[in-house]
C-alpha cells in the first residue's frame, strides 16, 4: 500500500501533465469531481450543470434542496478544489429544475381483458360481440 503523503488526486495529475490544449476543460473536471465532493445522496438531488468562467451552475431538483446546499456552498467549494485544484471555482449557484420524467410508452388494453367478458348472460355475450363485429367492419 502506497503512502498518504504521495498519493494526489487525478484531476491535479492530469492538470499538470501537457496534453493537447481543449483535451480536458475544467467544466469536464468540476462537473466529473462533483459526485465525489458532495457524496452519492447529494449528488442523486443535485448535478454539476455547467460552469461559467468560475462560476459554478448546479441543478437541484427543488427549492428544499437550493436552500440546503446553499448553506453548504463554501465547504462543497474547498471540497472541489480539493479535487481539481484552486481558482477553478470561485462561487456556487444553486437551480431548481424539476425533475425529468423519461419517455413513457401508452398503456393500451391489454386485447384479453375484453369488455364483454364483463356481461354474465352468454347469449347477451355472443349478441354483443356480434354487434361490435358488425360496427368495427
Amino acid at each position: 500500500m502506497f503512502p498518504s503523503a504521495n498519493m494526489e488526486r487525478a484531476s491535479r495529475v492530469l492538470g499538470k501533465l501537457s496534453l493537447p490544449q481543449g483535451t480536458f476543460t475544467p467544466e469536464a473536471m468540476v462537473c466529473a469531481a462533483w459526485a465525489g465532493a458532495v457524496g452519492k445522496k447529494i449528488a442523486a438531488h443535485a448535478r454539476a450543470a455547467k460552469l461559467v468562467r468560475t462560476h459554478l451552475i448546479v441543478e437541484v431538483e427543488d427549492a428544499i434542496w437550493q436552500r440546503q446546499l446553499f448553506v453548504l456552498r463554501d465547504q462543497i467549494r474547498r471540497k472541489i478544489e480539493e479535487s481539481v485544484g484552486g481558482g477553478v471555482v470561485e462561487d456556487i449557484e444553486f437551480r431548481v429544475i424539476p425533475v425529468r420524467l423519461g419517455p413513457h410508452r401508452a398503456q393500451h388494453a391489454a386485447a384479453s381483458a375484453d369488455e364483454a367478458n364483463g356481461i354474465a348472460d352468454p347469449v347477451l355475450r355472443k349478441l354483443y360481440k356480434a354487434s361490435r363485429k358488425k360496427e368495427l367492419a
